[in-house]
C-alpha cells in the first residue's frame, strides 16, 4: 500500500474580485495554476478509529489543521450515510516544503489530497462531487485541488473550467513573511470592483492581481521584491502573497536568476502542470 502522496502548489496567474456577496464572501475570478512542487503527506490508515497526525506543526493548532479538518469531516460523512459504526481511523504525517502564508495554497492542497486518498484507502467511494462539497467547508481553494487540474475559478473559487495552459518555468520567491488571507479579503482598501469577464478576454488581458496594490503598500520588503525581479522576468504575487513568482520559459534562465537572488529570500524552480501529480498516483 503507497502511504506517501503529493500535495501540490499552486500560483494565481491572475487574480480580480468582483463584487463581495451578501454572506460576505468575494466573488472572484482567477486562473489557478498547479506546479510540480508540493508538500509529501504519509498516510496509514487503520481500525482504530482515531484520527492522529504525528507531525509536530508549531504554528497550527491540531483543531485548525486543515488535514484533520478534512479526514473528520469525510469521516463523519461516511459513518452517516454508511454505517456509523465504521471503524475508520488514520495516522498523518507531512514533509512540508510549501511556504505557510506565502499564497501557494499549502493548507488547502494538503485537505484536498487527505480527501481524496482516505476516499480510496477508507474504501469510501465518494463521487468527486461529495468530496468537492466537503472541501467547500473547509477553504475557497480546496475545490481546485480537488478536481486536479489547472482551472479557472469563478464565483468564491468554487466554479471551476479546467483549461491546458503551456508549460512554465517558475521562479517562486518567498521573503519569509506570512499573510492570513482573511486579514487581506478584510481590509477596507482591498480592490473589490473589477468588472468580471469571458474567459477569452481573461486569458487575452494582461494578467494582474487586485491584491497587489493593498500588499506591496503594507509590505515593503514584497514591493522590493518584485521590483527586483521584474527587470528579470514578469513577476507577481500569488494569491494573497507573500509568494512572487517569475515566469520564465526554459528552467536554465529560471536558475540563472535564482543563483542571484538575494540571500535572505527563499526560492525555488517548479514548472507548470495542467494535473496534479496527485492523480497519477490515485
Amino acid at each position: 500500500m503507497n502511504t506517501m502522496w503529493f500535495s501540490p502548489a499552486k500560483i494565481n496567474l491572475f487574480l480580480y474580485i468582483t463584487n463581495v456577496r451578501k454572506d460576505g464572501y468575494h466573488n472572484i475570478q482567477t486562473l489557478f495554476q498547479l506546479l510540480n512542487y508540493g508538500d509529501t503527506i504519509y498516510i496509514t490508515p487503520n481500525n482504530s478509529g482515531k484520527i492522529k497526525l504525528l507531525t509536530h506543526m508549531p504554528h497550527i493548532s491540531y483543531s485548525q489543521n486543515t488535514m484533520i479538518h478534512a479526514a473528520k469531516l469525510l469521516k463523519r460523512k461516511a459513518q452517516y450515510l454508511i454505517n456509523h459504526s465504521l471503524p475508520l481511523g488514520v495516522n498523518i504525517s507531512i514533509k512540508k516544503n510549501i511556504p505557510i502564508g506565502g499564497g501557494l495554497g499549502g493548507g488547502s492542497s494538503n485537505a484536498a489530497t487527505i480527501l481524496l486518498v482516505l476516499n480510496k484507502l477508507w474504501n469510501i467511494k465518494f463521487k468527486l462531487s461529495t468530496l468537492i462539497k466537503l472541501g467547500e467547508q473547509i477553504g475557497s481553494d480546496v475545490p481546485v485541488f480537488i478536481t486536479g487540474k489547472t482551472s479557472i475559478a469563478e464565483g468564491t473559487g468554487n466554479i471551476l473550467y479546467p483549461i491546458k495552459t503551456k508549460k512554465k518555468w517558475y521562479l517562486i520567491s518567498y521573503p519569509k513573511i506570512k499573510i492570513s488571507t482573511k486579514k487581506v479579503f478584510s481590509h477596507p482598501k482591498l480592490k473589490r470592483n473589477s468588472k468580471k469577464k469571458c474567459i477569452t478576454l481573461l486569458l487575452k488581458m494582461p494578467f494582474k492581481n487586485d491584491c497587489e496594490q493593498l500588499i506591496t503598500k503594507k509590505f515593503r520588503k514584497i514591493k522590493n521584491l518584485i521590483t527586483w525581479l521584474s527587470k528579470y522576468a514578469p513577476s507577481r504575487i500569488t494569491g494573497t502573497g507573500s509568494c512572487v513568482f517569475s515566469e520564465f520559459n526554459s528552467k536554465q534562465d529560471a536558475n540563472k536568476i535564482l543563483s542571484i537572488l538575494p540571500s535572505n529570500i527563499f526560492g525555488f524552480i517548479t514548472s507548470s502542470t495542467n494535473t496534479s501529480m496527485l492523480y497519477r498516483q490515485l
